[in-house]
């Protein structure tokens, strides 16, 4: 059985359908007024006296009331014949017409149709670029721009991950390789030697190892940005910030560190392991890129319900206009940073943990060097209590 194509009912159709049936009702609206006013008007036999007689051009002598019907008759049908010839003219050239202004009023939904079949990894540099009347179709041709404008930035972004990542990875793997293939092909190498492969060997795995566990703390991190958190407990900032500064203590020794703490009780209810990972990494931030003999102030709280968390260092100077790029995985100050110190994630996982627990994270560059890193979570329970002051190391 052969099966009949089937009219689609597409937008420009329906559009034109609803402009004739509205233009052929309005038509046949006014003939029927029309209609009636020829009726109504042609009463002229009213005001003459009963049997009056009307004399026509060929000498026939008729009935006023009989002239007056033959009369209202004879407009009638006229007014009928034309009206429908007209209606029917004028119908067949709306329609016409409607057919053609909604197409082309639709052509900017053709040619968002057409990229979007188009569009592949390939062609993600195609725009509609509509230059028409701004109206809704306009407005939703520059929104689908725009969207083709993030999409594309989220492919760079993500090609430019996968790219560093692989990097990251491929350094320990090649030290580790080229340790063993040297030690391997040195017949008098003695145990010694071979003690020292192990320890380059053992500290290559540890990198790798690193990145790999901060890539799966981000990739946990971002998948749980907008939707419910796996594990939700009430947890302090101040005690999960406390121990991170008491796991970086003996770096901090090491290199005369000067540590400012001010820990106030601030109450949050989110995952425990993400959120000691966020005072983590901000805290190792703060004691990896500063300098001899630094400063890093520390300070949490609560109040208006929002419990915060602020980290600040000296150090190497920033601009201001890099920060936005200290939030990109493996970059830093806006530059690529493969192969620099640390796994280039740390204020990555910061800002994907403050997405996953419905907050904030702000970076001001201080001036003479350094960072201060603010975060904000909403707060859980009742207002906090404000704590004592904690130092983890001593003075300089």
């Amino acid at each position: 059985m052969i099966r009949r194509p089937r009219i689609r009912p597409t937008l420009r159709l329906r559009l034109t359908l609803l402009n004739g049936v509205l233009l052929v009702s309005t038509g046949a609206i006014l003939m029927f007024l029309a209609w009636l006013l020829v009726r109504d008007g042609a009463q002229l036999t009213d005001q003459l006296a009963p049997g009056s007689t009307v004399t026509l051009a060929d000498g026939r002598i008729l009935d006023a009331v009989q002239w007056e019907q033959q009369l209202t008759d004879a407009a009638s049908r006229e007014l009928v014949v034309t009206g429908l010839l007209a209606l029917v003219g004028i119908s067949i050239v709306g329609v016409a017409g409607a057919y053609a202004v909604a197409g082309q009023a639709l052509r900017p939904l053709h040619q968002v149709t057409a990229t979007a079949r188009r569009l592949g990894e390939a062609t993600l540099d195609q725009r509609i670029g509509y230059s028409g009347a701004d109206d809704e179709v306009a407005e939703l041709a520059k929104t689908f721009d725009a969207m083709l404008d993030r999409l594309t930035e989220s492919f760079e972004t993500q090609k430019r991950f996968v790219a560093n990542a692989s990097h990251e990875l491929r350094t320990p793997l090649a030290v580790m390789r080229t340790e063993i293939d040297v030690t391997l092909s040195d017949d008098e190498a003695d145990t010694g030697e071979y003690r020292r492969m192990a320890t380059v060997v053992r500290d290559a795995s540890e990198r790798a190892n690193g990145l790999v566990d901060a890539l799966l703390v981000l990739a946990r991190s971002e998948a749980q940005a907008g939707r419910p958190l796996g594990r939700r407990s009430e947890c302090d900032l101040a005690q999960g910030t406390a121990n991170a500064l008491s796991a970086v203590r003996r770096e901090v020794e090491r290199i005369g560190l000067t540590v400012e703490t001010d820990l106030a009780h601030a109450p949050v209810v989110g995952d425990p392991g993400l959120l000691d990972r966020l005072a983590g990494n901000l805290i190792e931030n703060a004691v990896r890129y500063n300098h001899l003999h630094g400063r890093i102030w520390v300070r949490t709280g609560s109040e208006a319900g929002r419990s915060w968390l602020v980290v600040g260092n000296t150090g190497f100077e920033v601009d201001q206009a890099d920060v936005p790029g200290l939030f990109e995985p493996f970059r830093r100050g806006g530059r690529e940073r493969t192969g620099a110190r640390g796994s280039g994630l740390g204020l990555s996982i910061v800002r994907a943990v403050c997405d996953a627990h419905a907050g904030t994270v702000r970076v001001v560059a201080q001036s003479g060097g350094g960072l201060e890193v603010t975060v904000e979570l909403p707060a859980a329970g009742a207002a906090a209590v404000r704590g004592t002051d904690q130092s983890v190391t001593p003075q300089r």
